[in-house]
């Protein structure tokens, strides 16, 4: 079933129908995998295919997008500097709502998105304990094997978690990890009943992560609180859990705030 042909940028907004419907093509090509062909592009638009092509002409006379040599169109090299930028922005402003995780459960805090097939760590406030975790800004991890990354999962379809899986594999970190898709999926849902996602000893032995989704963020983000199993017992995960969701809704309001123009 193709895409909505509702546009995703709010009409009559003010703002210069062109530019609306440039962005509006992007995100279309991102939500296809990044390559799509122009009758793609109007039947999951509804625009008409000459005003599709020449908004693809100028998207690729920026850099923006680029004309495959099968003629199809996929998202252009200058997007990367933006998506970095933008990512580092978005670790800016998580970092006082991380840092107020730290402050209240003595943990470490951290923020991540889901970048393609993969986990980037975007922001991190550490712990105060001389023993704590720490995960490098920037890092990389597969989805299967972390808090974060099942946070993150759990609000795709079952169909979209299989082929992700199916291209990452699931190599096991710890010999807890889960290490099929029947059990990964079983862990989603039970993340979705329970409303936040755990790593209990699957990514690094003797390290729990509770984590939850940032709802409504303008990427998938997800924040979480990591530290010794010894100290993220069950006791403390009934404390931390209300708190991360707490701290994820104000985050997706500051967010949401950041996002709005003067």
């Amino acid at each position: 079933m193709p895409p909505s042909a509702e546009p995703r940028t709010a009409p009559n907004s003010g703002g210069v129908q062109s530019l609306e419907r440039a962005f509006d093509l992007l995100e279309r090509m991102a939500d296809a995998g990044g390559e799509v062909g122009l009758s793609e592009l109007s039947a999951s638009s509804g625009l008409p295919l000459p005003t599709i092509h020449r908004l693809m002409r100028t998207l690729v006379a920026c850099g923006y997008v680029r004309q495959q040599p099968n003629r199809r169109y996929a998202l252009g090299p200058r997007l990367i500097r933006l998506g970095e930028s933008s990512a580092r922005l978005l670790g800016t402003w998580a970092r006082p709502h991380l840092a107020r995780l730290v402050d209240e459960t003595g943990e470490t805090a951290n923020m991540a998105l889901l970048d393609g097939d993969e986990v980037v760590y975007v922001a991190q406030v550490p712990s105060r304990h001389s023993v704590r975790m720490f995960t490098e800004v920037g890092r990389r991890v597969l989805p299967h094997s972390t808090g974060v990354g099942k946070a993150l999962l759990a609000q795709s379809p079952d169909d979209e978690v299989r082929a992700l899986l199916a291209r990452t594999g699931m190599p096991a970190a710890t010999e807890k990890t889960i290490t099929t898709p029947e059990d990964f999926l079983e862990e989603l849902a039970r993340v979705r009943d329970a409303g936040f996602a755990m790593d209990d000893n699957e990514q690094e032995i003797g390290v729990r992560c509770l984590a939850v989704p940032v709802p409504d963020s303008p990427t998938s983000a997800a924040i979480s609180v990591s530290g010794p199993a010894g100290r993220v017992t069950e006791a403390a995960t009934d404390l931390i859990v209300p708190l991360l969701r707490e701290v994820a809704a104000q985050l997706s309001a500051a967010l949401a705030g950041a996002a709005t123009p003067s």
